[in-house]
């Protein structure tokens, strides 16, 4: 694959990288809710958006590259965890599209005491590195999906699924005076959690595709 064929494909891989991105990140959950509290507060504001960035941005690209190379020799194993991302992906959807018929906010109060730089970046170091899921979604999941596609296109695939989580994270935290309304309204959320539904069942699709005509 020349350079031209690279870009020709990379942009495609991308968009797929950052819709993946997206649909995982945009939930209602602990991190989300610290980063629109500091947007609100307008307390650095910058330095946690920035560090939820990058620690995201480090374990997609950590397991884009380390899923990749432990596939590499192994197609079976490659299109087993490409079906098991493909029904991750399929009941993650059907769970966004089940919240549409509930009513979930995401209200923030200015309440509470000042942090500190070092104390907001602890509590975002925590929010992030301590969950789970984000390994689950940012190391497993992306990386395995990220691993499929050729090597001249997995670093296009990390950035997009990267980039979603810039744009997410700057969106909460300096657009957070604008944005808390919106998240206040119920129907908002079901309409958001709808989209996200849809999305990952065409994600899921595409990895079904995709191993089939593997095999």
């Amino acid at each position: 694959m020349n350079w031209n064929d690279t870009l020709d494909w990379g942009w495609p891989v991308f968009v797929q990288g950052m819709v993946l991105g997206l649909g995982l990140i945009v939930a209602i959950g602990a991190q989300n809710a610290f980063v629109l509290r500091q947007g609100l507060r307008r307390e650095h504001v910058g330095s946690v958006v920035g560090f939820c960035a990058v620690a995201d941005a480090l374990l997609i690209t950590a397991g884009v590259l380390g899923m990749a190379q432990a596939l590499g020799e192994r197609p079976g194993l490659a299109r087993a965890l490409a079906l098991a991302g493909a029904v991750f992906l399929a009941v993650y959807g059907w769970r966004a599209l089940k919240r549409v018929r509930q009513a979930s906010t995401l209200a923030m109060t200015d309440a509470g005491s000042v942090l500190g730089r070092g104390a907001a970046l602890a509590q975002a170091a925590a929010f992030t590195l301590l969950n789970p899921h984000v390994y689950l979604d940012a190391v497993l999941l992306v990386g395995s999906i990220g691993a499929q596609q050729p090597a001249p296109l997995q670093g296009w695939f990390a950035a997009g699924a990267s980039t979603a989580s810039v744009l997410w994270f700057s969106a909460l935290g300096f657009g957070a005076r604008w944005l808390a309304p919106w998240f206040a309204k119920p129907r908002a959320w079901q309409i958001l959690d709808a989209l996200i539904g849809a999305t990952m069942w065409v994600l899921s699709g595409l990895l079904v595709r995709h191993v089939w005509r593997t095999l």
